[in-house]
Parts: structure tokens; sequence; C-alpha cells
């Protein structure tokens, strides 16, 4: 084992990145090299405690979660830090993505490693990412719209009282093999779950004979128990939560629910279909699978899903398609040769996604002094898989927002060079780039990208310039009202509702910094900020949550019809109470676009 190599691979990720060369070589001595073989298993969920901190240097390895790929890791990344924090059971299976081999770091020096201020921050940002992840995956499991939240319950609340210590609470999930304890407060309910107790306790080496109100989580986030089960995945999920207490119509607790009951439901269609896409052997394997995803949608919202909801599974489904095409040409043309990241861009990266939507996509690799040779190999590599997705029924994007475009594939530096200039020089190209790149969100890949793009957009405060040119685009394009603000034909609409409702809510995400890119969450962040009025952020949440019903459900009829997708809608066709609401919804911002008059300079 050349202790110099593993040093110089270690030094390229964090949490390694901050470590003195006598540090990196400390830890290079003692690391054993582990290969695994395809299908392998690294950890198993809820098996034997991890006794190693485990670095991927070659090849992939999947996290897997009942049975359902979470994420792949790619070289760099790491795996077995919750375990070895936490004393406990690992909460997922780490799994060979083909042939990998690995750098196993033992755990008291792992220890070491990650209780130092850039190891604390690691755990932090790979725990949370996996926990998002996972949450993401709740909206692949939307046939739990049969099912009312009261039908999963399958243990009894646990209650404490607030004077009650830590270890009280331990004994008493352990023994009633509850996930979660409610604390009875006089300031009213508080509750600790599992995660609190490795997090807060564990994490942290607070004494458990500390009362267990300290570490209890209040307010607490209910849910009734005649709500759809999916609905309570789309609470967790909003909340940032993995328990939610069901409430009965009398107010009393049933239970608590959590992620792993909804995580646990099988025979779930569009579970099903990701599944098989993950599972294609080849590219004819996987464009079957997809052909299913109309089907899918159709009986989504036969279901009674909401759009915006149906506009999430249709982003994991792409998500899914996107990986597994990836994992097909990486078989084919070889590893990649240094550290990447694939990105998707607009409606994808906003988790609003349509059967009429265009791909839009990104790439970005590690900066490299073979950079010509590098590009060469990302070129073929994003046009097979920019290509695949159009054969699955992912629509090549007409402006060729493309990650084979080189315009929307490049370095590291470049990415960063270019959300630079957005924001400084912000001509036509740039504003139009912003538009859609500054939507943005990491579908796979182990490059550490997605922190300094974060961090170029939260600057956006600090450019008016940039900003009152948002502000034009925001308001260019008027929804097609005529006479008495009633439509009057055939419309458009996407082009004449939802795009600029969506640039109106990134207009004021970005003026007051707000990074994330799901327009619902825009309006609720800049709400919440009190930049934006209630009565206006709530008109055009209503507005987005009308005009995509009206657009998915015109997509469903066609696609029974035999018709691919489109926008353009008969109000005509629509019935008397719905052509009301989408004239309620284009009047909402419309009155918004108004209030944006200050912001633009004259000759904008």
């Amino acid at each position: 084992m050349n202790v110099d190599e593993i040093a110089r691979f270690l030094a390229r990720y964090p949490p390694f990145t901050s470590l003195s060369r006598d540090e990196l070589e400390d830890v290079a001595s003692v690391a054993a090299i582990r290969p695994y073989e395809d299908g392998q298993d690294a950890l198993v969920e809820d098996g034997r405690l991890a006794t190693h901190f485990f670095v991927v240097r070659s090849g992939a390895m999947e996290l897997v979660h009942v049975d359902e790929v979470i994420d792949i890791l790619e070289p760099g990344e790491a795996f077995g830090h919750p375990s070895l924090l936490t004393g406990m059971a690992p909460a997922f299976t780490v799994r060979a993505h083909g042939d990998a081999v690995c750098y196993a770091i033992p755990k008291e020096r792992a220890l070491r490693l990650l209780g130092n201020p850039a190891g604390t921050t690691f755990v932090a940002r790979t725990l949370r990412d996996r926990l998002v992840r996972t949450g993401h995956t709740v909206h692949a499991l939307p046939e739990v719209r049969t099912l009312r939240v009261a039908s999963l319950l399958n243990r009894p609340p646990v209650f404490l009282d607030a004077e009650a210590t830590i270890r009280e609470a331990v004994q008493a999930m352990r023994a009633r093999a509850s996930p979660a304890v409610l604390i009875r407060t006089r300031a009213g309910l508080g509750i600790v779950t599992d995660a609190d107790l490795r997090d807060k306790v564990l994490g942290e080496e607070v004494s458990l004979d500390r009362p267990v109100d300290s570490v209890m989580t209040t307010p607490v986030v209910t849910i009734d128990s005649d709500r759809l089960a999916v609905e309570s995945a789309i609470e967790m999920l909003q909340a940032g939560i993995q328990h939610l207490p069901v409430l009965a119509l009398s107010g009393e607790i049933l239970g608590v629910l959590s992620a792993a009951d909804l995580m646990n439901l099988e025979n779930l269609s569009p579970f099903a279909l990701r599944r098989s896409i993950a599972s294609a052997s080849d590219e004819e394997g996987l464009v079957d699978a997809a052909s299913h995803l109309p089907r899918v949608f159709v009986a989504l919202l036969d279901a009674g899903l909401p759009a915006t909801d149906v506009g999430r599974v249709l982003s994991l489904q792409s998500d899914s398609v996107t990986e597994r095409l990836i994992d097909l040409t990486i078989e084919r043309r070889g590893p990649p040769p240094v550290q990447w990241a694939w990105l998707a861009l607009g409606s994808v990266a906003r988790r609003e996604l349509t059967l009429a939507s265009d791909q839009d996509n990104a790439l970005a690799y590690e900066d490299s002094q073979d950079r010509s040779e590098v590009d060469s190999y990302f070129k073929q590599f994003a046009e097979d898989v920019t290509s695949g997705l159009a054969r699955c029924g992912f629509g090549a994007d007409k402006a060729e927002v493309l990650a084979r475009n080189h315009e929307w594939r490049m370095s590291r530096s470049e990415w960063l060079a270019v959300f630079a200039s957005c924001l400084e020089t912000p001509d036509r190209s740039h504003l139009v780039r912003a538009a859609v790149s500054f939507d943005f969100r990491h579908v796979t890949g182990g490059l550490d990208i997605v922190p300094p793009l974060v961090a170029s957009i939260r600057r956006a405060p600090e450019h008016p310039d940039f900003l009152g040119r948002v502000a034009r685009t925001a308001t260019d394009i008027r929804p097609p009202l005529g006479f008495r603000r009633r439509l009057m034909g055939e419309f458009d609409v996407k082009k004449g509702g939802v795009v600029p409702l969506v640039n109106l809510a990134r207009f004021h995400a970005l003026s007051h910094g707000v990074t994330i890119s799901p327009t619902l969450d825009r309006l609720i962040a800049v709400e919440e900020l009190g930049a934006l009025g209630t009565d206006t952020a709530r008109g055009l949440r209503e507005a987005f949550a009308i005009l995509c019903k009206v657009r998915l459900e015109h997509h469903a009829a066609q696609i029974e019809a035999g018709r691919a997708p489109d926008n353009l809608i008969d109000p005509l066709e629509l019935p008397p109470l719905a052509r009301i609401d989408v004239q309620e919804a284009l009047r909402a911002i419309i009155v918004a676009q108004k209030m944006l008059g200050h912001f633009m300079r004259p000759g904008m």
C-alpha cells in the first residue's frame, strides 16, 4: 500500500482537505484497501455497527434503504460515519455498484478526524443531504394516496412528562419499539425521536440524566387521522421531519407515523417503475421502462394527487432515468477521468416537471491540466445521456440547454466564473443564462460544486443592476387577459401563466438571498422574510396550484386521446369554475407584476 498515493487522493476531498501533510500521512498509514465485487455489501441496514470510516477510491457504492437506491456514492465520497458516531446500526445498506474499491479508516482514527471543525461540517452536510434524498424518495410512493394516515399506525403513542430523564426516554422507546416519545409540558407537546438521541445526545455527549425536555423539539407538527398518507409524506418533507403524531377527530393522539412506515409500503406503481428503470440492463430496456411513465402520470391525477406533487414524482423518475443512463454510459466508455456532477436545470431542478417539459441539464467537472482530453470524454458522455433522455420521452431542449453543448458543460472554475459574470455583467446573454442556471439541482456525481454555486447566487442582492433586469424578465410576459380581464381565446398556459409566475418567484427569491429553487418554496420563504405581502404570496401560490392543475389535466386528456401533450388550452373547453379560477390566477400574476415597477430602471 502506497501511503503517499492514499494521502494525495484523500487530500482532494472533505473532510480531509484541511489536514496538514503529517495528518494526512497519519490517516493514510492506517487506511486499509477494501475491494468489493458488484452487488457486495459493505454495510447492511440495521445490521452490524460500522467499525471503519469508508472513502470510495474507485467505482461506485449505492446507498440503499428498504430495497430502494437513495444515492450513488462516487470516488471521494464517504460512508459509515453515522454509525460510527452514534453507535447505532447503519441506516442504509451500502452496496457495490459494479466493482469498487474503498479505503477503510479505523474507528479510533476516524472519530478524531470527524471531531475537528471540518469533520463536523462534513458530517452535518452529508447527513442533511442523505435525509433530503430519502425524503424526496417518498414522492415515489403516491399509491399510499388510497390509504388514510390512521391505517398506517402500528403502535400506540409513548408519553413522558417533562421531568423524565433522557435515560428514561431511551428506555421507553426501546421497551415499546417506538421511534419517538411525546413529552407533555405546561407549554404544550414536545417530541424526542431516535434521530434526536443520535444527534443531540450521543453526537454532543449530553448526559443521559438531563431532563428529556432539554432535547425535545417543540412545537410539534401533527396531522389529522383522515388525511391521505401521501399528504403526510409531503408534510414531513416540507417540515424537514420524519415523524408525525396523528390526531383523532377528538384531538386525541393515536400514534406517531414515521417516514419508515411510509417507505415500507410495497407494490406501489411509481416505486415499481423506478425499480424497473434502475434495473434496466441496457438502453432499450430503459426506453421500454420509461414508456410506462405517461400511464403512471394519468393514474396519479385520476387518484387526486395534487398537480404540484405529480411534478415532483415525474422529476424523481427523470432523475432515475438520468442516473441509469449515466451508469450505462460509464460501462460503455469507461470511468470518468476526473470528478464530475450532473446538474438538472429549469423545471426539472425545481421539481416541476411535466410530460411536455424540455430536458434542461448541465455538467461540471473538476479542473485538470488535461482539459482538452477531459472535456472530450465528457462531451461524448453528455451526448449519450441527453440522447438517451430524449429516447425515454424527455424531449431535447429547443434552445440546446443541454450538457452536450459546450456552453452547459464546463469545468468547476468556469462555472464559478459564469455565475459571477451573470451577476456582474447582466447583459441579455447572461440574463438568459441566469434564468436557467440559477434554478439548478445536483442529480448525481461526486464533484462538490453545489456550495460555491449557491454562495454565488446568495450574493445577488449585492447587484442591483442584475436584479433590475431580472425584475424586467418577471414583467415582460403579460398574462393573456383581454376585455374585462377575461380569457378571449386559446392560450399557452405555460408561456402565459406558469413562466411569468415562476419568474416572479425567482426575482423575489434572488433579491432576498433565497437560494432554493421550487416556486412554492420560494414564495413561502420570501413571505416568511417579510419581503412579500401575505395576500400577494398566498395569491401567487394559489395561482400556481391552479395553473399546474389545469395544465396537467390538459396533458392527461391528450395522453388518453393518444396525442402528444402540449400547453395550448381553449378556455371554452374548461368547466366554468375552472375557467374562473384560471382568470383569477392570471389576475393575481398581473397584480404582482405591477408591484415590481420600482425595481426597473428606464431603458432596461
